[in-house]
């Protein structure tokens, strides 16, 4: 893709995009219909790059910060659950502990990650909640993506993602989260009002990176 072009949004294919940023090393485009910011294709790391960032990740269960951490999710999240819920962590990165956490609280969680553990199989059965850590935020196709998360969850389900919001140009600006290389799409809760408004879901947020949608019955 010529640098000339200007992408379309990887969330909901709306050609309606504006260069949002640039700094040194990438460009950042907004879409007008569903406001992602996202980086430029131009400017993705390729598979192995992106792998070897992760493999830096020295995430586990046995770390009682990244527990807290991740209890910013899991906590709201268990309060709505029904008791014997199924879930899937998607994203489950190179030491699972989101899945342990809800296991350890009577909530069985299966686990997948492109890099860690790509078994498909998990990814065609129907569950009651999918969780999304610090994940959506590195997706190159995130409307594929999360159409086939939902369509994965059965109604009264939630989908529980965690990823940091972007608030408006100026603080984008100056905002450590862009420049992770590997993070390539940034939502805000105009974004997730977009998604949620698609799907005829409810979208709650439990703290300022949390974001809970849940699907309505006979939706």
């Amino acid at each position: 893709m010529s640098c000339e072009q200007l992408p379309s949004c990887p969330l909901c294919a709306a050609a309606a995009v504006v260069k949002y940023y640039s700094d040194a090393r990438r460009d950042y485009y907004q879409c007008s219909q569903c406001w992602l910011v996202f980086v430029a294709p131009w400017h993705y790391l390729s598979r192995d790059e992106e792998r070897a960032v992760y493999d830096l990740h020295c995430n586990s269960p046995d770390d009682q910060a990244y527990r807290k951490f991740l209890s910013r999710l899991a906590d709201p999240l268990m309060e709505r659950l029904g008791k014997g819920d199924r879930g899937l962590d998607f994203g489950s990165g190179p030491g699972p502990t989101l899945s342990v956490m809800l296991e350890e609280s009577g909530f069985s969680t299966a686990i997948y990650d492109i890099f860690y553990a790509n078994d498909a199989s998990v990814l065609e059965a129907d569950y009651g909640f999918i969780t999304a850590t610090e994940v959506v935020e590195h997706l190159s196709e995130p409307g594929k993506v999360l159409d086939n998360l939902w369509a994965r969850i059965k109604p009264g389900g939630y989908l529980a993602l965690m990823t940091k919001l972007v608030l408006d140009r100026a603080a984008f600006s100056r905002w450590h989260y862009k420049n992770d290389q590997t993070h390539i799409c940034f939502y805000s809760r105009e974004t997730f009002g977009y998604i949620g408004q698609k799907w005829g879901a409810e979208v709650e947020y439990p703290a300022d990176d949390v974001i809970l949608i849940r699907k309505m019955v006979g939706k």
